[in-house]
């Protein structure tokens, strides 16, 4: 294969919106936390928000801020502040690049925002272990420095079937947080605005699954590099009528992309999946890598992630509690085995990568043997390549170029 000609990427003008949004987003918590007539909640990224934002919280994801690290590329040089205190650096690197970020006094919405010196202080840390149990100990370690109180929900893993008895359990956790955040809110939960916030979700998730599937058509309008910015409404504003608007409009861009024959890469050759984290101190130069090889990064699992199809406001808690219960990373194999191969026929993909992050185990579908059953079921090929989602010290850029190089030019012989 021919060296790789760097190809001007297309930009997604809605971006500009988007950054207003977020930018809106963070100086309104910045004000809550100065205020005395509002509480601040810190949130785990996929529940319970809606809760949070029915009793007049301003919530804070700290995974989020954690994604801000590792797209600065400063989260490498706070990590050893975690690990020096007692956190392994092959736990969650979010974790670990968070809580040295803390320990700093760093965090990147300084320079991004004038005015906000620091992440807004929490009057309560709620957390669902849906995803791994990382999340509880990072918020524990907060609660035990700010002397903050911790409410959470322990949600069942490799679930195969979500049954009644699964959301009976979570719906009940659920239930039990609320008298504790209407003591620290103030407020008496409102049942009609739990209701609108939920129907608010189901709107923004349903718009987002609409922006992912533009995808299905070649040239694809997006890629998953720009889904990985572009989702940051879908977390930290879901259940609001701006995230909501936000997508109708990134939607119509695409559209008219679709309409224009315009894709996100020129020359569209291959068609890849990406299974697993992204590489947050790498998208540019990903972006970069696989447009020069006119490859397009497609779809994912991981920005599906804010895909939640259950949220019903008729019945808002029981419906949060199918939604987080059929979130991905919870299922079985046999269960992501059969989604992805979906997603592979959905997208047309050509060939799949999956992402080994070193301190994300729970995002890492390759280590017991599912990339050998899916390509023996399927015949696609797959490519396992080696990195993190915030620690650079685990990744080779030149074996990820050569590998990602060799395994195109694969796909294209295949063709």
């Amino acid at each position: 294969m021919t060296e790789e000609k760097k190809i001007a990427r297309r930009k997604i003008q809605a971006t500009v919106r988007m950054n207003e949004l977020m930018s809106d987003y963070f100086y309104d918590l910045n004000e809550a936390a100065k205020s005395s007539n509002r509480k601040v909640a810190w949130c785990t990224s996929v529940g319970p928000a809606e809760l949070l934002r029915a009793l007049g919280f301003a919530v804070h994801f700290p995974e989020n801020h954690a994604a801000m690290l590792g797209a600065t590329r400063t989260s490498t040089d706070l990590i050893p502040e975690a690990n020096a205190i007692g956190y392994s650096p092959d736990i969650c690197s979010y974790l670990t690049a968070d809580i040295g970020a803390y320990l700093k006094g760093f965090t990147p919405l300084a320079k991004a925002y004038p005015g906000i010196e620091s992440v807004p202080r929490p009057d309560v840390l709620v957390y669902n272990t849906n995803q791994c149990r990382d999340v509880q100990d990072w918020f524990a370690w907060y609660s035990k420095e700010l002397d903050v109180p911790i409410i959470g929900v322990t949600s069942p893993k490799n679930v195969n079937e979500v049954t009644g008895a699964h959301i009976d359990d979570v719906a009940r956790q659920i239930e039990a947080l609320i008298p504790t955040l209407e003591e620290i809110s103030g407020n008496k939960l409102d049942m009609e605005r739990l209701k609108e916030v939920v129907s608010l979700s189901r709107d923004c998730t349903e718009l987002w699954k609409k922006v992912l599937e533009t995808a299905t058509v070649s040239p694809a309008p997006l890629t998953f590099f720009d889904a990985t910015i572009h989702m940051g409404p879908a977390v930290v504003l879901r259940g609001t009528r701006e995230a909501v608007e936000y997508y109708k409009l990134l939607l119509a861009e695409l559209e008219q992309r679709i309409a224009e024959g315009v894709g996100a890469v020129d020359g569209e050759s291959v068609r890849i999946y990406w299974e697993g984290m992204p590489v947050w101190g790498r998208l540019r130069q990903h972006s970069e890598l696989f447009s020069g090889f006119h490859a397009t990064v497609i779809a994912s699992t991981y920005c599906s992630s804010w895909i939640f199809p259950a949220f019903d406001g008729d019945d808002p808690i029981r419906s949060m509690a199918k939604a987080y219960l059929e979130l991905f990373i919870v299922r079985s194999d046999d269960y992501k085995g059969g989604y992805i191969m979906e997603m592979l026929k959905k997208f047309n993909i050509d060939g799949i990568i999956y992402h080994d992050a070193k301190t994300c185990p729970y995002n890492s579908n390759n280590r017991y043997g599912l990339p050998q059953r899916i390509e023996a079921e399927t015949g696609i090929p797959s490519l396992v390549i080696s990195g993190d989602l915030n620690d650079l010290r685990c990744i080779s850029d030149e074996q990820t170029k050569t590998n990602i190089e060799a395994f195109i030019e694969q796909l294209e012989e295949g063709k």
